[in-house]
């Protein structure tokens, strides 16, 4: 056999393109951008700055920022904050003087420092996001899905709450037929209690029967928020509101704030979900909107009762009971201190209806907008609005 001829050894070439030793040491991260690659391709800035401190004994450095190069675009179905972008750059750049030696040689970190941001991305957020939207304030105050019936009436019963308010309101002219019919307020109290105890007893007993609970909402649902499904009724606190304001303070003033949290309390809701995106919010839940309803109609129904009703249709039995006869004057303490005689102190007719309507409309949307303890508003709106009109007249009355 001929001899086998050598096989000649590969010639080895030359080329600008990095050895495989140094291809190991490279991290591999997958398919890359052109722009990925020229941010790798681009040196990071080196520091200048000596090395004296290394001398020094006893002297501990803080660990250096890492100079890994930071994405500044956004990624694609996501955004960055611009604020956390800035605030990181900011913190690169002060990084040194953002931190100081405490007595015992360790580094001190500043409060600045502690609070620094991650540069994490944040979750996606609404187009023209501004801090707060107008469906914090105009949307239903109860998720969807409860209550089976806001499921297929979504805009008629979950959105607009048409039954509820409809109720709401009726109870204000029903109040409005009772002192036509010369019906005391003290009268009226056996009958509220007599409703309040069996429907807050059937409230407790569906929170501890869960198939029971299904079937109460299924029934009542159309009159119900859906954060009932789990809570209280506010029938139970509306109740219990008109039976304090009806029970507790003169005829007047019962009746009055038994309108207010009738009528103030829609308005203030049915206007707030409405306008309430264009108008500042308040609190959470309230809106200017609201507020600006709830005092129009509170301005109206002082005016109604104690301009138009009474004088027309009374006096009633009880009428001269009433806290406002018309007649508004200074304490004898304040006109004495700034001069002025009985009569000049004292504003009746139209002037003092106006004084009082207005008065009466500012409490109506002041108790609207209060949150006393977390308490529902159909108690808290009667309560509070008697309690301001009592206070008013019984000072200037």
């Amino acid at each position: 056999m001929p001899p086998r001829s050598s096989v000649p050894a590969t010639p080895r070439i030359i080329s600008p393109s990095p050895t495989p030793s140094e291809r190991d040491a490279i991290e591999y991260t997958g398919p890359m951008t052109r722009a990925a690659r020229r941010r790798l391709a681009t040196p990071l800035p080196v520091s200048e700055e000596g090395n004296e401190e290394d001398d020094v004994p006893g002297l501990r450095r803080a660990r250096t920022r890492s100079r890994s190069p930071v994405e500044t675009r956004p990624t694609a179905g996501r955004r960055t904050s611009k604020k956390r972008v800035t605030k990181t750059a900011e913190a690169n750049t002060t990084s040194t003087d953002s931190t100081a030696t405490a007595p015992n040689g360790d580094i001190a970190v500043s409060e600045k420092q502690e609070k620094e941001v991650n540069g994490h991305l944040l979750p996606p957020q609404p187009a023209g996001y501004t801090g707060w939207g107008w469906k914090d304030i105009s949307r239903s105050p109860s998720p969807l899905g409860l209550i089976p019936i806001h499921r297929h009436w979504r805009a008629f019963i979950h959105k607009h709450e048409v039954p509820r308010k409809a109720l709401h309101v009726s109870i204000g002219f029903f109040v409005v037929w009772l002192y036509l019919s010369g019906t005391q307020t003290l009268s009226v109290c056996p009958y509220l209690m007599g409703a309040l105890i069996p429907i807050a007893a059937v409230d407790v007993l569906r929170h501890h029967n869960a198939s029971f609970n299904r079937f109460y909402v299924k029934v009542l649902g159309a009159l119900m928020r859906e954060s009932e499904f789990t809570g209280y009724n506010g029938v139970i606190f509306y109740l219990l509101g008109a039976w304090i304001v009806l029970g507790f303070f003169p005829k007047d003033v019962g009746v009055v704030g038994t309108l207010l949290l009738s009528w103030c309390d829609t308005a203030a809701s049915t206007f707030g979900r409405l306008y309430g995106r264009y108008t500042p919010r308040i609190r959470t839940g309230k809106s200017l909107a609201g507020s600006l309803a709830a005092f129009l109609v509170g301005v109206g129904t002082s005016a109604f009762f104690w301009g138009w009703l009474v004088p027309t249709k009374g006096p009633m039995p009880g009428d001269e009971l009433f806290m406002f006869t018309g007649t508004l004057r200074l304490p004898l303490l304040l006109a004495n201190a700034v001069g002025l005689t009985p009569a000049q102190a004292t504003i009746s007719g139209g002037l003092a209806l106006g004084v009082m309507s207005l008065w009466s409309g500012f409490v109506a949307a002041a108790s609207e907008v209060a949150n006393v303890c977390g308490l529902d508003d159909n108690l808290t709106i009667p309560v509070l609005s008697g309690l301001g009109i009592w206070g008013f007249l019984k000072i200037f009355g």
